[in-house]
């Protein structure tokens, strides 16, 4: 059910691959919410993944860009305005990569070239982008712009590795920008914390799987999938949030303020009677 959120409204979203993809349930909510837009991904993304489909099926362009280089984010926000034919209101940054993780090396073993990719692709590239924008004046005052965070950015999670330095540094550059670009243009900036979600992105996450249970097992209403985020992200991209920025959203069922859950306890307390003898002493295999 349409309810006409974003008629008349532009936007672009960056970083969708597949139908897994957080980016890629947005783009086609916005469109059904009444906006038009543009997708953007890497050259690389565009030609290896299913980009093409999503493009035919709302009518929009693809403009193929690496979200690292300033260059390319110039023409994407050029490019949009002269096909929508205004300035832009709206732009969802869902990037992410970790070669780190790819390659399996432990946080205790970086390699930095690697964590420099990690933070340019996954952080940098947000406040690139924003930088961009603002130059260009390519975002229409009170206009929204969201980026996809996760709570690793605050606590530590096993496996989730620098990919969690990322996030930390994209929250910090929606706080900084954010009130930069508030004070001037009154364009808002938030970061949206999901659940985890089983993404293309998100499967390269060891033990990404147990996660996901896990902190289905510890949130009160369990784990927001990526179509009910693209339900928010189109929220914050209303006019019903004008008044919302420099935050970083929790939405994951209530797992951020969990400190244990019944659900989770049961399974605690399971685990040891699996390994326990009659008499309750643990047997280590």
């Amino acid at each position: 059910m349409s309810y006409n959120l974003l008629k008349g409204k532009r936007g672009i979203i960056f970083g969708a691959l597949n139908e897994q993809s957080i980016a890629w349930k947005v783009a086609e909510l916005a469109v059904e919410e009444g906006a038009t837009i543009t997708l953007s991904n890497t050259p690389v993304a565009v030609r290896m993944g299913e980009i093409s489909a999503l493009s035919d099926k709302l009518n929009c362009e693809v403009i193929p860009a690496d979200a690292t280089s300033v260059e390319d984010l110039e023409v994407v926000f050029q490019r949009s305005m002269e096909i929508l034919g205004g300035k832009i209101d709206f732009v969802l940054h869902s990037i992410g990569m970790s070669p780190n993780v790819r390659k399996k090396n432990t946080y205790d073993n970086l390699d930095y070239n690697m964590l420099g990719k990690t933070l340019d692709i996954s952080a940098i590239s947000f406040h690139k982008m924003l930088q961009v924008a603002k130059k260009m004046n390519a975002i229409a005052d009170y206009g929204s712009v969201v980026a996809l965070s996760y709570i690793a950015a605050q606590r530590t999670f096993f496996g989730y590795n620098d990919m969690a330095d990322a996030k930390s540094l994209l929250e910090s550059i929606c706080r900084s920008f954010g009130y930069i670009y508030g004070r001037e243009h009154n364009v808002r900036i938030n970061t949206i914390s999901q659940s985890p979600t089983m993404t293309t992105a998100g499967s390269g996450v060891k033990g990404m799987d147990k996660l996901m249970d896990f902190s289905n097992r510890m949130s009160p209403l369990g784990n927001a999938d990526a179509d009910e985020c693209a339900n928010y992200c189109i929220t914050m991209f209303s006019d019903l949030t004008r008044k919302v920025t420099m935050q970083t959203l929790f939405h994951d069922g209530g797992f951020s303020s969990m400190g244990m859950s019944l659900r989770a306890m049961v399974q605690y307390e399971k685990s040891f009677e699996e390994y326990c003898d009659e008499n309750g002493n643990i047997i280590y295999g």
